[in-house]
């Protein structure tokens, strides 16, 4: 193994802005999270415009507060790693375009990442080792997809969602109900006051075989529900919502981690740092079975997922040309 390798990361994809150093791929020096939430928050989404204005206003002097932290330069990089796919074209182009720039005056590797396997390599930056096969479940405002991980860029997707992604679910009833963006951590918070805890709607119900999510009826459910009951308290409505919610992705990630033998779980993405489904994954979990889930301060948008997976590709020498350019899509 090459030792003391140090890789720069940068996270532009959506609405968070990260930069990161890390040293071997495992071991964070710095971490630096610029979030927008607040831009955000009277939109009840990111708006595209503002979201890449914001990374614009923000990317440089996060990268020399990194630097200067750390103490750091610019000739101790070894590589500079960044988002290229997926994400919002606009805000990709800034983290991008300051790696190519950054590559380029100092004759570093540049690698291009893919945000979303990013996110699964994340809980092998806190003191997990990386072996492979294992399941892979990404839960975030934009994903959720189950994949079969079989090495460094070979990710196999199992499932995916067939309408919301979950978290997109959690930030719609959120909105309904009026409790404000985004609608994770409020629902998460205003779940654990519910007294009753009644199951107000219906498991969700679909073929044994399939292993695809489904939110839009859950969340057309809850809606038609507060219509017709408008004096239900807010807390049990949201309980009820949060229970059959993730009682799907429990359901899901074990039969498809079962059916293909493999022992090994890890879990990321936003919706990732909710303890109530950290909990059910525990209570379900068989006693052979490991699930790996990074610190909350990890599951959300960051430049060291970047950085800690850069490192990976820079051991296979997969590099990117300066030509290589975004994709909103993988």
């Amino acid at each position: 193994m090459i030792k003391n390798v140090i890789g720069l990361g940068l996270e532009s994809s959506c609405d968070e802005t990260g930069v990161s150093l890390v040293k071997n791929g495992s071991k964070i020096l710095s971490n630096l999270i610029y979030s927008q939430i607040d831009l955000h928050q009277e939109y009840s989404g990111v708006v595209p415009e503002i979201a890449s204005r914001a990374h614009l206003e923000t990317i440089n002097p996060l990268i020399d507060q990194a630097l200067k932290k750390t103490k750091i330069s610019f000739q101790d990089l070894d590589y500079i790693a960044a988002t290229n796919r997926p994400g919002l074209v606009g805000s990709l182009l800034v983290g991008w375009q300051s790696a190519k720039t950054i590559s380029l005056a100092l004759k570093i590797p540049l690698i291009a990442i893919n945000h979303l396997e990013a996110h699964l390599y994340a809980p092998f930056l806190e003191g997990h080792k990386l072996s492979f096969p294992y399941i892979g479940l990404l839960v975030s405002g934009g994903n959720t997809v189950l994949y079969e991980i079989k090495g460094i860029n070979q990710m196999k997707i199992i499932s995916k969602t067939v309408d919301d992604a979950v978290g997109e679910a959690y930030d719609k009833v959120s909105k309904y109900l009026e409790l404000g963006y985004p609608g994770g951590p409020i629902i998460e918070e205003l779940a654990r006051n519910a007294v009753k805890k009644e199951p107000l709607f219906p498991k969700i119900l679909t073929d044994p075989q399939d292993e695809r999510f489904s939110y839009s009826g859950l969340k057309t459910a809850v809606i038609n529900y507060i219509k017709s009951n408008p004096n239900k308290p807010k807390t049990e409505i949201v309980y009820s919502f949060q229970e059959r919610a993730l009682e799907l992705l429990i359901r899901r990630v074990f039969k498809s981690a079962r059916d293909r033998k493999i022992k090994t779980i890890v879990v990321a993405g936003g919706v990732a740092a909710n303890k109530r489904l950290r909990d059910l994954l525990e209570k379900n979990k068989n006693e052979n079975e490991k699930i790996l889930i990074p610190s909350p301060s990890l599951c959300t948008d960051n430049g060291a997922m970047i950085a800690g997976l850069g490192y990976q590709y820079y051991l296979k020498k997969k590099f990117a040309p300066l030509e290589t350019d975004v994709s909103p899509r993988v």
